[in-house]
């Protein structure tokens, strides 16, 4: 992956960050995507804590495409969330065009019942 690449998500991460930001009531939804694998974690900004996490290495023994898996960890994520009695979040995409893997996870987690 070129450098240009690399800063250009960095710079739409950045003007994404300073629009939302998670409360206690409404977390942030922040997603990370490798080439081999996804993580999306729940964020309260204001005390600087990880609520909830999930990645694609917890499905790791499971078959399907990495969208597919993408849309389990969104679910999956969901449940956590809903178990700690979140049910509205901000989507924070981290960058990455609302499109394949971004786009199953965020999917997965509506369908499990999350609002956003």
């Amino acid at each position: 992956m070129s450098n240009i690449r690399v800063e250009r998500r960095l710079r739409i991460r950045r003007g994404i960050r300073k629009k939302i930001s998670g409360t206690p009531a409404k977390p942030r939804l922040s997603v990370f995507r490798s080439n081999t694998s996804i993580y999306a974690q729940l964020i309260d900004d204001v005390a600087g804590k990880t609520l909830a996490s999930c990645s694609s290495r917890e499905f790791a023994s499971e078959k399907g495409t990495k969208t597919e898996i993408s849309k389990k960890v969104g679910a999956k994520l969901a449940e956590k969330a809903l178990a700690l009695g979140i049910s509205n979040i901000v989507f924070d995409r981290g960058g990455y065009l609302y499109h394949g893997r971004v786009k199953a996870l965020a999917d997965g987690a509506r369908e499990a019942g999350l609002k956003f």
